[in-house]
């Protein structure tokens, strides 16, 4: 178990030590000093720890190991800082909507046919994403075997820099108030903890709508001690071979910059050196793959090197489905992403959002992204009477905890910028589809509360919405009549994703508890691709969460090594 051998009184000298490491200066962002793009590295180069990803958990866990070892942090894209839509919130749509190569935001779309999207700039989720914080439950934390003191201490020092109690506005309160009508109750009032009932959830967007990522807390990073190299692609994880029944051993990576030259990166010599991969759910597993770690024929059919024949790798890939109504206002409604939750006996968490809403912008993305597929959408599902635009508008959205149904991840190519293929496999577990339609039914019942009474117009009911939202073209899946009638057949053929997908590289599968990568030496996967269940309403607190955690305890494990 993680938790079993964190020693309180060995815990607090470590702690002491690491406190007193910490360098009396620190660098702001945008990094100058350290941040430099991949085409000034040389050629070859070393370090303690290599950190595949700068994203929500690789930044945590560089800033950490830092304090104490020269890191190497490499990542894909570029600096979130200095781009409005990453910055402002009134960016976060044509953050998604940006297809081009050099976008901070990759879509993809999985054989389900649900558009999806994946991060490709430091701060990884944090710089595209809604923006909502909340902690995993204590129920959760107790099931991984994490160790609680250090789990909350972590969660601190990473709420220091990113997470802020939100201004709730009308809309806001109205959804919360209407929530509470309904019975989601108690009132939580305002909490980073995950609680049955309605409450308020931090942001990591400030009072002035400015967002914060993870990219932040490079701050707390020794910027004597890292070198994080931007626009960099690793192409492949690098192993000695094992000889005399030893384990294969990570003991570097080839990465690539943005002009296309190759450069190497070594570990330094000394046996708790490692490679730590943060690339999230679709770039770790993909990554193994890449890297002679995965199924066996699937690996030989690309042509790759087998170094470790690993069937789980790849498999246990879940998304978290997102059902969602657009409730036109007849009033005019703030610009809100994620404030309010209702977190359910029946665990489906109801959130909302609002502001001015482009229905044509919506047709143009959606046939956008349908023509990168190669594919078309429904005809059904274009309506002209909808699209005049822009409304003052409300979103009441449902996410399913879990989920219980899981899919599978396979390679599409050897090239690291193509996404893999990925099968989510929504509701084909029976019982993540009675939690949608739960789930729907709360959200018809908070639309025809008191407290939405001034945000609906006049003799508007919630199967109207309903009907509305199957003339939208939220994916690429085929429309059945039998949805205006059936909240069962309205789930499967609405879904949408919440970007909470997760899997690949699960504990106990793909990795041990201290997440370390099983059949090879010198190689931990760190990030959300390990987990199981998504944790709490929204991943990116625990995920940045862990980073800090793991840092910690590889840095404990250091000190106790070199005790003995």
């Amino acid at each position: 178990m993680v938790s079993s051998s964190w020693n309180p009184f060995i815990f607090s000298y470590f702690f002491g030590i690491l406190i007193l490491s910490i360098p009396c200066f620190s660098e702001k962002a945008p990094y100058s000093t350290f941040a430099k793009d991949a085409t000034s590295a040389p050629k070859v180069i070393s370090f303690d720890y290599i950190v595949i990803g700068g994203g929500t958990s690789g930044c945590a866990l560089a800033a950490t190991l830092s304090q104490s070892f020269n890191v190497l942090l490499l990542e894909r894209g570029g600096l979130p800082y200095g781009n409005p839509n990453i910055t402002n919130i009134n960016g976060f749509s044509s953050n998604l909507a940006n297809t081009s190569p050099s976008s901070p935001s990759q879509l993809f779309i999985s054989t389900d046919g649900v558009f999806n999207h994946r991060a490709r700039v430091l701060g990884g989720g944090s710089a595209i994403n809604a923006g909502f914080f909340t902690r995993a439950s204590a129920e959760y934390v107790r099931k991984v075997g994490w160790n609680e003191k250090v789990v909350n201490d972590s969660y601190q020092w990473v709420e220091k820099k990113v997470a802020f109690q939100p201004q709730v506005k009308q809309w806001q309160s109205a959804v919360k108030s209407g929530l509470l009508e309904v019975g989601v109750e108690p009132d939580n009032g305002f909490t980073y903890e995950h609680l049955y009932g309605t409450k308020v959830g931090g942001s990591i967007f400030d009072s002035q709508g400015h967002r914060h990522t993870a990219a932040d807390l490079l701050e707390y990073a020794d910027p004597t001690k890292i070198s994080l190299l931007l626009y960099a692609t690793v192409e492949q994880i690098m192993f000695k071979p094992g000889v005399g029944g030893r384990k294969p051993r990570a003991n570097g990576v080839r990465f690539q910059d943005s002009k296309g030259n190759s450069h190497l990166a070594y570990l330094k010599e000394g046996p708790m050196n490692e490679v730590l991969l943060s690339a999230g759910a679709l770039g770790s597993p993909q990554m193994l793959m890449l890297s002679g770690i995965g199924p066996a024929e699937q690996l030989k059919a690309h042509g790759i090197s087998v170094l470790l024949d690993q069937p789980m790798v790849g498999m246990g890939m879940s998304d978290n489905p997102m059902n969602a109504v657009i409730i036109p206002s007849p009033k005019p409604v703030e610009v809100s992403l994620i404030q309010v939750v209702g977190i359910t006996e029946f665990e489906s968490y109801i959130e909302a959002s609002s502001g001015p809403l482009e229905l044509d912008w919506l047709r143009t993305m959606a046939n956008d992204f349908a023509r990168i597929a190669n594919q078309s959408l429904d005809p059904s599902v274009i309506n002209p009477r909808i699209l005049n635009s822009p409304i003052q508008a409300g979103v009441i959205l449902e996410k399913l905890a879990g989920p219980f149904s899981t899919g599978f991840l396979q390679l599409s190519s050897k090239d690291p910028n193509d996404n893999p293929l990925v099968t989510f496999n929504y509701f084909k577990d029976p019982r993540d589809l009675q939690r949608c339609v739960q789930g729907m039914r709360t959200i018809a019942e908070v639309i025809e509360s008191t407290s939405l009474f001034d945000f609906k117009y006049p003799f508007t009911t919630a199967q109207a919405l309903f009907d509305t939202m199957l003339t939208f073209p939220l994916n690429l899946r085929p429309r059945h009549l039998s949805a205006s009638v059936s909240l069962e057949q309205f789930c499967i053929d609405t879904v949408v994703t919440i970007w909470h997908y997760h899997g690949g590289c699960q504990v106990g599968k793909v990795v041990d508890r201290d997440y370390k990568v099983l059949g090879v030496d010198g190689l931990r996967v760190i990030d959300g691709s390990t987990f199981i269940d998504s944790p709490g309403t929204n991943p990116q607190a625990t995920v940045m969460m862990l980073g800090r955690y793991m840092g910690m305890k590889i840095l404990r494990e250091r000190l106790v090594g070199a005790r003995n």
